[in-house]
């Protein structure tokens, strides 16, 4: 997604004038902020297919700022509902993990609205009629992606019966055929009758090589970092049960270490077709469950055993939280090179600028010790600038004279 914030509003240069008061002196009012766009977790969101389709997202801008005082209106912030185990990242990489209904990460914050000249008038200089524009919002492009939350995910080879196990534990009719690859996303379906209820996610079929991106790839793996208990599934018609459990476990080790480590459950599927189920079962551990969704036969233990597993691992997995990762403030101002030029920008240099009466020697000298202090010479020096170069700021042009090469008391800037 392409996200923008919205621009805060430009300070206002009404001077007062009214009878009997014609140099009432200055009352602009600042410029309002401008709207966030935000990323909230909601329970009514289901998936990210409506931020797939309008994947230009912008807030709405700050009011300016109008006479006698009065502050521009601040802009609405632009809340986008995403659904629980939202991942989002940017270009300098991972932002946010958003996990819990409610939590909340601002992708790109509004500008900040520009000082009016009332506001801008102290001391000597009470008569201010220059102001300060509105700050643009942030821009950013965000990668979204969803990671299904769920209890229990049920993995395993194609075919190997793993949606249709989901009908029989639950009321989810996913899509049931006889090619590999029917499943292509995720399916979600409630198990555990009125008792304790935990969510079963059905996951796309894993093929060997797929730690390494072979078939669905990490579109299936990255699934099952979410589930608390994983129910490995294998056909027991097939000609190497326990060739294809060997596959299976090979795999998910290679994705991440971590899931050898998750509690989990062997169930053999397809128990109607052989007749010999229990013995193959055997060969595949020791606890294997047999079972046949067609003709029910092992579902009403597996969802005890299921039940009793997701139970002892909530108790002993630490409570999801979201992360959101805080990054600082936007550069407090940046330089580029455009031909011979050094283009300097920023919100407060700019202002500094704005606000100084470059016909005024010392205002100039004051103007370039703060540019100084700021960092701006130094970083115009690691970016190659020589004496004499053209530094532009705000749209006026300053030759480049470094403090410790020039008289700092000579005017320059």
């Amino acid at each position: 997604m392409f996200v923008r914030a919205g621009r805060g509003g430009d300070g206002s240069a009404s001077m007062r004038s009214e009878p009997y008061t014609p140099h009432g002196g200055p009352d602009g009012g600042s410029g309002g902020a401008g709207g966030s766009v935000i990323l909230e977790v909601s329970g009514r969101s289901r998936d990210l297919a409506w931020l797939r389709d309008h994947p230009h997202q912008r807030a709405e801008a700050g009011g300016p700022g109008r006479s006698n005082k009065r502050e521009g209106a601040t802009g609405m912030d632009l809340v986008l509902t995403v659904p629980d185990g939202t991942l989002v990242r940017d270009e300098d990489g991972f932002l946010a993990d958003l996990i819990g209904e409610g939590t909340q990460v601002v992708v790109a914050r509004g500008g900040r609205g520009g000082r009016g000249n009332a506001v801008l008038s102290r001391g000597r200089n009470r008569n201010v009629h220059s102001v300060e524009k509105g700050e643009a919002g942030e821009e950013r492009r965000v990668q979204l992606e969803l990671r299904t939350v769920a209890d229990v995910g049920l993995v395993g080879l194609p075919n190997a019966g793993k949606s249709t196990l989901l009908a029989a534990l639950s009321a989810a009719r996913p899509k049931i055929a006889d090619y590999p690859f029917t499943t292509l996303t995720p399916n979600l379906g409630v198990a555990g009758g009125d008792e304790e209820r935990f969510v079963v996610a059905d996951l796309p079929g894993l093929v060997e090589g797929a730690s390494g991106g072979k078939g669905l790839g990490h579109r299936f793996l990255r699934h099952i970092m979410r589930c608390r208990v994983l129910v490995e599934i294998v056909d027991l018609s097939g000609d190497r049960p326990d060739a294809d459990l060997a596959t299976l476990r090979e795999e998910l080790r290679a994705h991440d270490p971590e899931l050898a480590r998750r509690r989990r459950l062997v169930v053999g599927t397809k128990a109607d077709l052989v007749e010999d189920a229990e013995a193959r079962a055997a060969e595949l551990a020791p606890d294997a469950l047999v079972v046949s969704a067609v003709e029910g036969r092992g579902i009403a233990e597996l969802v005890e055993r299921l039940r009793a597993a997701v139970r002892t691992a909530a108790e002993e997995e630490e409570e999801r939280t979201a992360e959101v990762v805080l990054r600082p403030a936007r550069p407090p101002f940046t330089v580029r090179r455009e031909g011979s030029q050094f283009i300097v920008a920023g919100r407060n240099v700019e202002r500094w600028v704005a606000e100084t009466d470059l016909e005024d020697a010392r205002r100039v000298v004051e103007l370039q010790r703060r540019l100084v202090k700021a960092g701006v010479e130094r970083t115009l020096s690691e970016m190659g600038a020589r004496r004499g170069d053209e530094v532009v700021i705000a749209g006026r042009v300053f030759e480049f004279i470094p403090e410790l090469e020039g008289d700092i008391n000579d005017g320059s800037a």
